[in-house]
C-alpha cells in the first residue's frame, strides 16, 4: 500500500482562511488593530518632525556664514571652544585682536570680521523706532553670508573714510520705505543722518540672529559716531572668522585660541577672558540634542507598539479559545500541527500588516499636522516609515506565536468535546435523568453524531483539509 503524501493548505488559501476569520469580527479586529495603528502613526510622526526640526536648526546655523569661527566673551570655565553662535555680548574683546589675527593668519582665514552692536534709535520721515546697529568690517558680508540683494555692502575706503554709510536688513527696509526703493534715501541713527546704500535678503524667522531687524554700517563711523567714548583701546562684542577650509576648522580653532591667549598673557585656560566657539561643534552639539529629543519621543510612541501587540496576543487566546471545536474537527479531518500554527499565526500578521498599513497613512497626515502647527516642515524618512512597519509585523509574529502554538497543542479529542457555547437555550432546558439511574443501552439503532462545522469552516474545506490538499 502506497504511503498517502499529505500536503498542508498553500500560502494563499492560509490568508484567505485568516483574513475570513478576521472579517467575522471586524469591530473586534480593528480595536485589536488600533493600538499598532496609533503606534506606527507615532513613531512616523514624531520621527518626521524631529527630523525636520533638526533641518531648520542646521539651515538656520549654516545661513550664518560656512566655516565660522566665533571669537567672543569667556565662558566661564568651559575653556575654549565649544558653545552656539552669539549675536553679541559685552564689548571685552580688543579691536586689536581682529588686527593681529588677520596678519597672523592670513593664509587660513579668508575674512575677520569684528562686531560691536547696540540698539538704537532709527528715523525715516514720520517712521521712527529701535534697532540693533551693528558696526562691522566689509569682510561682514562674506563671513556671515549677508550680500545685498539691492545695492552693495560698505568697502575698506567706507571704512578709512568713516563714511555715513548703512546697509539695511530686509525688516528694517520694509518698515521705513515700504515699497519706496530704499538706495539713496537718508535715514537717521541716533539722530546722526547716513545714507543708505544697501538692502539684504529675506533672511526669514532666524531668531536672535535675525539680520531682518539690524543696520550695518562702517566700524569706524560706529566707534567715533554711535560708540559710548571710553577711555583706553576699542573694544568689540565678537570678532567672526571665515576659515578656509572645513578639514581644519579644529585646528585652526585650537591655534586661534593658543594665540589669543598668549596675546592676553594668560596660561591657565579657567582664566581665559575669551572663548573660540566653532559652528561645527554648535551644529553638531543641536544635531545631537535633536536627535536623542527625536529617540526619546519615538521610544514613547512605540510602547503604543507593545499595547498594541499585548492586544492582538489576548484576541487570539480569546479566539483559540472560541474557535476550539473548529481546531479539533481540522485535526480529526488530517490537519498537522504546524498547519494550525500557520493558520493562527498568519492571522495575528494580517493583523499587524494591516495596521501597520493604516499606522503609516495616518503618520503621514499627522506628521503635517503637527508641522503646521509648529512651522516645521516635516522630513518624509523611507527608512524610518519601513522600520516602523517592520517592527509592526515583528510585533503581530511574537504576540501571535504563543497563541499559535496553543492552537497547535491542542488534543483533537478533548478539543471535539469541548463545547463554546455553555449557556445555549437546548442545555438550559434540558432535563437530567435520575441520579440513581445508569444510562441504559441503546433501544435502537443510533446515528453517530458528527461534530457541526465551525463558520469559519466553508463547504469543501472539510475535504480539502482531511485529504492535505
Amino acid at each position: 500500500m502506497a504511503e498517502e503524501k499529505h500536503v498542508g493548505l498553500s500560502l494563499a488559501e492560509t490568508l484567505r482562511i485568516a483574513w475570513k476569520a478576521i472579517a467575522a469580527n471586524p469591530l473586534r479586529s480593528a480595536l485589536t488593530a488600533l493600538g499598532v495603528i496609533i503606534g506606527v502613526a507615532a513613531v512616523v510622526a514624531l520621527t518626521m518632525v524631529g527630523q525636520g526640526t533638526t533641518r531648520n536648526v542646521t539651515q538656520l546655523l549654516e545661513g550664518l556664514g560656512t566655516n565660522l569661527l566665533t571669537v567672543g566673551p569667556a565662558q566661564g570655565s568651559r575653556g575654549p571652544g565649544g558653545g552656539l553662535v552669539r549675536a553679541g555680548g559685552p564689548e571685552t574683546i580688543p579691536l586689536s585682536d581682529a588686527y593681529a589675527i588677520q596678519e597672523a593668519f592670513a593664509e587660513e582665514v579668508v575674512g575677520v570680521a569684528p562686531v560691536a552692536q547696540e540698539r538704537f534709535q532709527i528715523r525715516s520721515g514720520s517712521t521712527n523706532f529701535q534697532a540693533t546697529v551693528v558696526g562691522t568690517w566689509p569682510d561682514f558680508a562674506k563671513v556671515r553670508n549677508a550680500e545685498p540683494e539691492k545695492g552693495s555692502f560698505f568697502t575698506w575706503d567706507d571704512v578709512t573714510a568713516k563714511r555715513r554709510v548703512a546697509v539695511l536688513g530686509y525688516g528694517v527696509a520694509e518698515d521705513l520705505f515700504g515699497t519706496d526703493d530704499p538706495l539713496g534715501q537718508r535715514i537717521r541713527i541716533n539722530g546722526i543722518p547716513f545714507t543708505v546704500i544697501g538692502v539684504l535678503p529675506d533672511k526669514g524667522d532666524q531668531g536672535f540672529v535675525s539680520t531682518n531687524y539690524q543696520v550695518f554700517v562702517p566700524l569706524s563711523t560706529y566707534l567715533q559716531r554711535l560708540a559710548r567714548p571710553e577711555a583706553g583701546e576699542a573694544k568689540v562684542n565678537t570678532i567672526y572668522l571665515q576659515g578656509a577650509s572645513r578639514d581644519r576648522l579644529k585646528d585652526l580653532q585650537e591655534r586661534l585660541t593658543r594665540f589669543l591667549a598668549e596675546r592676553h598673557g594668560l596660561t591657565d585656560p579657567n582664566d581665559y577672558d575669551f572663548s573660540v566657539a566653532n559652528q561645527q561643534d554648535a551644529l553638531e552639539s543641536v544635531n545631537a540634542t535633536t536627535r536623542t529629543l527625536t529617540l526619546f519621543l519615538g521610544g514613547v510612541a512605540a510602547i503604543s507598539l507593545l499595547v498594541g501587540g499585548i492586544g492582538i496576543m489576548n484576541i487570539m487566546l480569546v479566539s483559540v479559545t472560541e474557535r476550539t471545536r473548529e481546531i479539533g474537527v481540522r485535526k480529526a479531518l488530517g490537519a498537522r500541527p504546524r498547519d494550525i500554527l500557520a493558520q493562527f499565526l498568519a492571522e495575528s500578521v494580517v493583523l499587524s500588516v494591516g495596521g501597520g498599513t493604516l499606522g503609516v497613512v495616518l503618520g503621514l497626515g499627522l506628521a503635517g499636522a503637527v508641522g503646521r502647527a509648529l512651522t516645521v516642515t516635516p522630513v518624509f524618512s523611507p527608512g524610518s516609515a519601513a522600520v516602523a512597519f517592520f517592527f509592526a509585523v515583528l510585533v503581530g509574529i511574537f504576540f501571535g506565536l504563543y497563541p499559535a502554538w496553543r492552537a497547535a497543542r491542542l488534543d483533537p479529542v478533548e478539543a471535539l468535546r469541548y463545547e463554546c457555547r455553555p449557556f445555549s437555550r437546548a442545555r438550559m432546558t434540558q432535563k437530567k435523568p435520575p441520579g440513581n439511574l445508569l444510562p441504559g443501552p441503546p433501544s435502537g439503532p443510533q446515528e453517530a453524531e458528527i461534530p457541526r462545522t465551525p463558520r469559519a469552516l466553508e463547504d469543501g474545506e472539510l475535504t480539502r483539509w482531511g485529504k492535505g490538499a
